[in-house]
């Protein structure tokens, strides 16, 4: 079902319509004013996270004079940035540390049940990515934006058990057995 648009040059768009099984949330509003001789000029920087809840998620920065034109770009922004992570029986596959700029990250698998333990940028990032029982710490630079991009930095490094056997040639109980 492509739905076919004009981009911004005349010629045709053939993506597939994703979009509407997406979910946002807005992670952080930060004001920003730059000042002048004839005073200040007030405008917002909107991060937002989107993902689909089965594994897709991505993040966006969108800046305006208004905050709702802030948060549009936001989402547009994320929409480009969407990235695939393995999600496995509601959580992840193994440990994993991520790190940007300043802040680190680190989530460890829980079980069944558990919820996600994690604060507030790390928690809209693992939620909308459809991770449901997740343990995550965040250390360093508590920036929502660089903990939002290290919290993706560690989703990006993880690799499903499948993926690891083909790596290794070796059948997949053999990896979660040693």
């Amino acid at each position: 079902m492509a739905r076919e648009r004009k981009n911004n040059k005349g010629k045709q768009d053939n993506r597939a319509n994703s979009d509407s099984n997406l979910e946002d949330r807005l992670v952080t509003v930060n004001r920003v004013a730059k000042v002048t001789k004839g005073g200040r000029t007030f405008s917002f920087a909107a991060i937002v996270v989107v993902g689909d809840g089965d594994g897709t998620v991505g993040h966006g920065l969108g800046k305006a004079r208004q905050v709702s034109e802030a948060i549009a770009k936001a989402i547009e922004d994320a929409k480009r940035n969407l990235v695939k992570v393995p999600v496995h029986n509601g959580t992840i596959p193994h440990e994993q540390n991520g790190k940007f700029s300043a802040a680190r990250v680190f989530i460890k698998p829980a079980s069944s049940g558990t919820g996600v333990i994690a604060g507030g940028a790390m928690r809209a990032v693992l939620e909308l990515a459809g991770v449901h029982n997740v343990l995550a710490k965040s250390i360093g630079s508590s920036n929502p934006h660089n903990v939002v991009k290290a919290t993706i930095d560690a989703l990006l490094k993880l690799r499903s058990p499948i993926t690891i056997s083909k790596q290794r040639n070796v059948p997949v109980g053999k990896v979660f057995n040693g």
